[in-house]
């Protein structure tokens, strides 16, 4: 992949209200993602997936085992792209059952090394913990590859028009644009591996495999 190549981000929004905060804070990282690869001379993409347009289907499914073709596009979309957004509204201490259902149903290993930004939203700062005792735990489990700084908005850090009055929340979303867009520059410089770089010798294959009398 040349240093010119786009790079397709797929942010994943577990809002319940429409308009969300939760949407609101997807929205505003995917632009600054968007900004600091395009600084890097990188073409840059993305995709939203609104898991509340997923809630009967993603039901459906773990009752089922089989995913409608809406909600197998959304889950495709999320293994295919270079980078990911996660944000969760909190509840309870923790990420939403929405937002649970559809990682539950992404393949075990979908999200190995992938390039991964996970934020959350809540009504206090007081769930604001919740980003490294729930959220990270399960995207460690999923072998994400995590940028080091989460972003929690609280409904304090917003102001009118939905822009981030507190300033700790403008540069926490810089910071962890910035981190997630060089990891997905530095993903794909990674060339995939070549199968037939290095073949079995023959001579090996003939004992492994050896003829019948």
């Amino acid at each position: 992949m040349t240093e010119t190549a786009a790079r397709s981000l797929v942010v994943v929004s577990a809002g319940l209200g429409q308009p969300s905060s939760t949407r609101l804070l997807a929205d505003r990282l995917a632009a600054a993602v968007d900004r600091h690869l395009r600084d890097a001379g990188i073409e840059a993409h993305h995709e939203v997936i609104e898991l509340r347009d997923h809630a009967q289907d993603l039901t459906n499914n773990l009752l089922t085992g089989f995913p409608s073709p809406h909600l197998q596009a959304a889950i495709d979309a999320v293994l295919a792209a270079d980078g990911l957004i996660a944000v969760s509204p909190i509840f309870s201490a923790s990420y939403s059952g929405l937002f649970k259902m559809f990682f539950d149903v992404v393949e075990r290993d979908g999200l190995a090394g992938k390039p991964s930004l996970i934020a959350a939203t809540g009504g206090t700062a007081r769930h604001s913990l919740a980003i490294e005792h729930a959220l990270r735990p399960l995207f460690a489990y999923l072998n994400a590859a995590v940028v080091a700084t989460g972003v929690y908005a609280a409904a304090e850090d917003w102001g009118g028009g939905g822009l981030a009055a507190d300033g700790s929340l403008v540069e926490r979303i810089d910071r962890a644009a910035r981190e997630l867009a060089a990891a997905m520059v530095v993903r794909g410089h990674q060339a995939p591996a070549d199968p037939f770089e290095s073949p079995t010798p023959f001579e090996q294959l003939l004992r492994s495999n050896p003829s019948p009398d």
